[in-house]
């Protein structure tokens, strides 16, 4: 039977970095105005939940946030997943039961303990066609049909491929220029260039474009080294889709996780970007297995 792994530390993906630090909580109130037609304009609404301890593998855990009574979790994909209702399911359980217990809120009460609405939205750059805007419902994994709504938990997703959502990005510019990047980086790469190169080149044409305010331009490093760690976690999960791992999980299956995993680890290695610790925690290996690979590298 397949078992729920966790990854701790999991590495910042490039959404997060951009939308989920405390210093660009001005980026995340924006795009939740935009998306929710609100006007919020107090930095101080907004309370960063996103946990950092332990995440599921494969969630990307991007950004978790509580404002105006909504408990909301955002993140972006760029392969399509039917599963992300249950996934968002187990997140959102992790966050309410921080949220009780840091108020010492106890439901062994008779009186009816409100909490936040929740809200969970995810943005896809992917290649399947998708319109504007659609709704995954978890009722259309159960294996039999219960009464409609009787028990539902659902994930928006939000198309930010070009042509699509334009008024929301219009109104969200770090929205538009991180869609922008994306975007670019895939035009590179379906024009023949590596990944590497195709993110190098990405990064120098939004550093000339001053895409997020410098942003680029300031963490470039950080930022190949998180774009490339994330890609190579999104190839590992549509190898792991196209092999059939909801039949259960083969030592043939494993071993190519494992190789594709290696390969990320050797690319991160010869950028020299991030620490052998971080590229562990990154790829899910043993420390020991990165140093013996960077030793590897250096003979």
């Amino acid at each position: 039977m397949l078992q729920l792994k966790t990854n701790r530390k999991y590495q910042d993906s490039l959404f997060r970095v951009i939308f989920g630090r405390e210093e660009h909580k001005h980026w995340l109130l924006e795009l939740y105005n935009a998306l929710n037609n609100s006007n919020h304009q107090n930095l101080d609404d907004l309370t960063l939940t996103t946990i950092d301890d332990v995440v599921y593998i494969k969630m990307k855990n991007d950004v978790s946030f509580l404002i105006d009574s909504q408990m909301n979790l955002f993140e972006h994909q760029s392969t399509f997943n039917p599963n992300l209702p249950l996934r968002g399911l187990f997140y959102f359980s992790q966050l309410y039961q921080e949220h009780l217990s840091s108020r010492q809120i106890s439901l062994f009460t008779s009186a009816l303990r409100k909490i936040p609405t929740p809200q969970f939205v995810v943005f896809y750059t992917g290649d399947k066609i998708l319109p504007d805007r659609s709704v995954l419902k978890l009722s259309e994994a159960f294996e039999v049909p219960c009464k409609e709504g009787e028990f539902e938990w659902t994930c928006s997703v939000i198309n930010l491929n070009p042509n699509h959502n334009k008024a929301l990005q219009k109104n969200c510019k770090p929205l538009y220029d991180y869609s922008r990047f994306v975007e670019k980086v895939k035009v590179n790469k379906n024009s023949g260039m590596p990944l590497e190169k195709a993110a190098d080149t990405a990064v120098d044409w939004a550093i000339s474009e001053n895409l997020l305010d410098g942003l680029f331009r300031r963490e470039r490093s950080q930022i190949m080294g998180f774009y490339l760690a994330e890609f190579d976690q999104e190839v590992y999960e549509k190898n792991v889709y196209q092999d059939g791992y909801n039949d259960g999980v083969t030592e043939g299956r494993e071993e190519g996780a494992r190789e594709t995993k290696i390969t990320a680890a050797r690319n991160l290695l010869r950028m020299n970007v991030l620490s052998p610790e971080q590229i562990a925690r990154a790829q899910g290996l043993p420390l020991e297995e990165v140093v013996a690979l960077k030793n590897e590298s250096q003979l």
